[in-house]
């Protein structure tokens, strides 16, 4: 293929962004449900998206997600990107995982959006590299969650 008809997205990112489009859809139908339900759907997705997974990115997305719900219980689980993510009152993305099987990547990372809020200075991290998740990992990461949402 000439650089002028390469595609501009590979496969997994076309899929993903109609992924987007679903998951778009699905949290406008469910504007109409009370939030604890909305809240339960959404873990409801991410637990589905978990299942997916192969037995390394599966066992590291169980982990954030115990990790995000005992540090922030009041972000939203959700998807986005079909991927585990967990969401803000106002419907905006704080965190996510990107399970490395998903885009064939090196590692799993767990990121966090400009929501999120952790500028400090001029250079920050927003994204972690993840290949097991340790005590003194689980206890940095649990840091970062409580400074990315902090109880309202």
């Amino acid at each position: 293929m000439s650089e002028s008809t390469a595609p501009v997205l590979t496969a997994a990112e076309r899929a993903a962004v109609k992924e987007a489009a679903t998951e778009s859809r699905t949290r406008a139908a469910r504007k109409k449900i009370s939030p604890e339900e909305a809240r339960a759907a959404g873990e409801a997705d991410v637990r589905a998206k978990i299942a997916e997974m192969d037995a390394e990115d599966g066992p590291l997305a169980e982990a954030l997600m115990r990790l995000v719900a005992e540090n922030a219980p009041q972000l939203v689980p959700r998807t986005y990107y079909g991927m585990p993510a967990w969401a803000n009152a106002a419907g905006k993305v704080v965190c996510f995982f990107k399970p490395k099987a998903k885009f064939k990547v090196r590692y799993a990372t767990f990121e966090f959006e400009g929501p999120a809020r952790l500028d400090d200075g001029r250079v920050w991290p927003v994204s972690y590299a993840v290949t097991a998740l340790e005590d003194d990992d689980l206890a940095f990461l649990a840091d970062r969650i409580r400074t990315a949402a902090p109880a309202a």
